[in-house]
């Protein structure tokens, strides 16, 4: 398991190869839509600042009064610029924090097929 920095200083465990040699293919992106549904805001069923800082104790993060780290966060993933994450912007920064799932992404994606 390798360890990742994310450009704004939060250090990452990086599980997911271990889980996806586990949970094939499909059981990982069902582990990682579940992930989205836990952060996510119930009612727009995106990733927002506010429900990612209500949310980010499940994370392990003690960002009571870090407002701009949750921003960033939140950037590093928004590719359409709407200051959120919707599920495919939150899958795909998943991988990116993952090299080693990068690495192995094409068997990953068609291992099922």
């Amino acid at each position: 398991m390798g360890k990742r920095e994310s450009g704004n200083g939060v250090v990452f465990e990086d599980h997911f190869p271990a889980m996806v040699e586990k949970l094939g293919a499909e059981g990982f992106m069902n582990e990682l839509f579940k992930g989205f549904e836990l952060l996510m805001d119930p009612q727009r069923h995106l990733i927002t600042f506010h429900s990612l800082k209500k949310n980010a104790a499940v994370l392990g993060l003690k960002v009571d009064d870090d407002d701009e780290l949750l921003h960033s966060m939140l950037k590093e993933g928004d590719l359409d610029g709407d200051g959120c994450l919707d599920h495919m912007e939150f899958c795909v920064l998943m991988f990116r924090l993952s090299p080693n799932l990068m690495k192995q992404a094409s068997h990953i994606l068609f291992q099922d097929f």
